[in-house]
């Protein structure tokens, strides 16, 4: 393999250190995301290589990118001639070399255009030829207009890159540079870099357990990593986000949930095989693919949401942020300040309807209800009486304080409790790889206790 350059030698500690990674620029808007992308990786102590299309130049510049990653960005599969700073080491063959150096190959922002290439088999730049000499995984992160992110035509070649084995990471919802609202939104590089890390670390586990332990007589047997526990006909009901209460018209009560780990959980279970239903409070997370989505704003109406869905469910995640009170009133017109009250403001509140109790309450025989605590004080003692008194199978503990977990972040640090007494710690991680791992228990164990009732 011809000698590729190198960039600065990281310090061990970084948590992408010695990683070699490909990011594939497209050219859409939210092209101008990837220099913070490229300085993250780059931080973390990752060997960056740029691969852009010709459209991506108009919109972020070559030198900027290849300033960042230490590397000549690299674009036309055929360099045209000599004084062509890709037509040195001969450019056109690099495709080859990059598809075996690469430990993961990103695509973001992913248009249509280079999705249809991707999902094609197209090889018509630096970046295409690349994709399809890789030997590594494949993360593509959608990011066009709204509508177009709807096409039957982009649906249907998401679903052929998810066949192939890649890896789909959903576009977030929000503001779209064409004014409409919605999903399409590149995900943003702080998302990436959990997912990228993510997806590394399983990588590394996954050829430890290949090459087995060592020994002081050479290497053990090789072990294969078992796969996932798979959810096939099974049916998953996942809540997620918060909840919005209102106060008037333009005024609510909420929390900073964002939704991303419920997000996680349900996109966790669908590649598994499950039937999954997610009822949603306000979030821009885009829905993951094949995943039903119902969106609720308010306690009452998730709570009504979840009571529907739950009845047929053999699973129940309970991830949501619901908000514990609402106002007992709530002004049909915008509240204006009362000079008569002077800077004070009082509202009434009631409780709203416990929505995790009663599944535990009404729980049918074979249905298994996992519910999340977020405690700030003695949480281990608070997150068991949870567990008793609502009559779950199982307790996700986590902290608001903790450094990098709860509320907005990308990551978390758990404690999964089950009703059997059972605690494991999961040190903190990306959110998706939570889910895998929280998952994993949870289908294990449920596949045991079906086996028992088997017997």
């Amino acid at each position: 393999m011809p000698a590729l350059p190198s960039g600065r030698d990281a310090p061990p500690e970084k948590e992408l250190s010695g990683r070699n990674l490909l990011l594939g620029v497209s050219g859409g808007i939210a092209a101008y995301k990837t220099a913070p992308l490229v300085r993250r990786f780059k931080k973390a102590g990752a060997d960056v290589q740029v691969l852009m299309t010709e459209s991506a130049r108009r919109f972020v510049s070559p030198l900027t990118l290849g300033t960042l990653s230490e590397r000549e960005v690299l674009s036309a599969i055929f360099p045209d001639g000599p004084g062509d700073p890709e037509s040195e080491g001969g450019a056109w063959t690099k495709h080859v070399s990059l598809g075996l150096w690469a430990d993961l190959f990103v695509v973001a922002p992913a248009t249509a255009q280079t999705l249809a290439k991707l999902a094609g088999g197209f090889s018509d730049s630096m970046l295409m030829a690349t994709a399809l000499s890789a030997q590594c995984p494949l993360l593509v992160c959608p990011s066009m207009d709204r509508d177009m992110y709807a096409h039957p035509a982009v649906e249907r070649n998401l679903r052929t890159l998810s066949g192939d084995g890649h890896t789909v990471m959903p576009a977030a919802r929000g503001e779209l540079a064409s004014g409409l609202t919605g999903p399409g939104r590149m995900p943003e590089p702080s998302a990436i870099f959990d997912r990228v890390a993510a997806m590394l670390s399983d990588r590394e586990e996954e050829k430890g357990k290949r090459e087995g332990p060592r020994t002081a007589g050479g290497t053990e047997p090789a072990q294969a990593k078992p796969p996932p526990y798979p959810l096939a006909d099974r049916r998953v009901l996942v809540t997620a986000g918060p909840t919005r209460e209102p106060i008037d018209p333009v005024r609510h009560l909420s929390n900073p949930s964002t939704g991303t780990m419920g997000f996680a959980l349900a996109e966790a279970a669908a590649q598994r095989g499950a039937a999954v239903t997610l009822v949603a409070g306000p979030t821009a997370l885009a829905t993951p693919p094949g995943v039903e989505r119902v969106d609720v704003e308010t306690a009452d109406e998730m709570h009504a949401a979840a009571t529907e869905h739950a009845a047929g469910a053999d699973l129940v995640l309970m991830a949501a942020a619901v908000a514990d009170y609402t106002p007992a009133a709530p002004s049909d017109a915008k509240l204006k300040k009362d000079r008569q009250n002077g800077d004070a403001l009082v509202l009434r509140l009631h409780r709203t309807p416990d929505i995790l109790a009663a599944l535990g309450e009404k729980k049918p025989g074979g249905q298994r209800l996992l519910g999340f605590a977020l405690e700030t004080d003695d949480g281990p003692t608070h997150a068991r009486r949870k567990l008793r008194e609502k009559n779950l199978d199982w307790i996700v503990l986590n902290s608001p304080t903790r450094e990098g977990s709860g509320f907005g972040t990308g990551a978390n640090e758990v404690t999964l409790i089950g009703a059997d007494g059972r605690e494991e710690a999961f040190d903190r991680m990306p959110k998706r790889a939570l889910a895998d791992a929280l998952l994993d228990r949870v289908a294990a164990s449920t596949e045991a206790a079906d086996a028992h009732r088997g017997t």
